[in-house]
């Protein structure tokens, strides 16, 4: 579910972005998404479990359930990457 809301605010976010931002744009709009997907699986927890437990399964370790919580963002990026660049190389594609 987290995958499709994360893709259409992707999409949302291609077809609106202002062309005149550019690649920096483009990059700024992926590291927004990027981080809220992260903090959102961060958040949830480890498989739906409390952050209590999730904490003991990683040792009382943050930056190693962050890490691991990033590693996941990481992996099923792709599909939100593609779905935010598509509308905009398509109306880059039309100004020219």
């Amino acid at each position: 579910m987290l995958l499709i809301i994360i893709t259409l605010t992707a999409l949302i976010l291609g077809t609106l972005l202002p062309l005149r931002w550019g690649v920096f744009g483009f990059l700024a709009a992926t590291a927004f998404l990027f981080l809220t997907q992260a903090a959102i699986h961060t958040a949830m927890g480890f498989e739906g479990t409390p952050l209590s437990e999730t904490m003991l399964l990683f040792n009382n370790s943050w930056p190693a359930y962050i890490g691991y919580n990033l590693q996941i963002t990481f992996r099923s990026f792709a599909l939100p990457l593609l779905v935010l660049a598509t509308p905009l190389i398509f109306r880059l594609g039309r100004r020219t």
